[in-house]
């Protein structure tokens, strides 16, 4: 299956679990007229085929204690990134890494309780180069995933 093999049916079936991954297979079938079980082999071949990656839960950090959103920009060096990748692995607050093209060779998405801790964990990424943290405050388009 090939993104130009997947039918009007199958984006269908992706926008509403990417909207709602706990939407029932019988709610799913009402919508895009198939049976439960037509449904259910659907979308284990989307995700077999590697169309559908996980079912997740959307989280609200700030309810969690995690009040502050930044962006860093990181340089570092295609030396150091045998050891930066475990590293930021390991990172807890980091949501997502990316390694990017431009000034900086990575790109970081964090979450913190404070901007105390935010600062302390520049301060530990600086030794693999210099940064620039943008802090978040607000956001206009929350993550909505690939519009079909």
């Amino acid at each position: 299956m090939k993104n130009d093999e997947l039918d009007n049916i199958d984006k269908m079936i992706i926008t509403m679990l990417q909207e709602n991954a706990r939407m029932s297979l019988k709610e799913i079938a009402q919508k895009v007229y198939l049976s439960s079980p037509a449904v259910s082999a659907r979308i284990d071949t989307l995700v077999q085929n590697g169309y559908i990656e996980g079912f997740h839960a959307r989280i609200n950090p700030i309810k969690l204690g995690y009040h502050i959103k930044a962006f860093i920009n990181l340089e570092v060096s295609p030396i150091d990134k045998k050891d930066f990748y475990p590293y930021i692995n390991s990172c807890k607050n980091v949501v997502e890494c990316n390694c990017v093209t431009g000034d900086y060779s990575m790109l970081l998405e964090v979450l913190f309780p404070s901007t105390d801790e935010l600062d302390q964990f520049i301060g530990e990424l600086q030794k693999y180069g210099r940064t620039k943290t943008l802090i978040v405050f607000s956001t206009c388009v929350e993550y909505r995933g690939l519009q079909m």
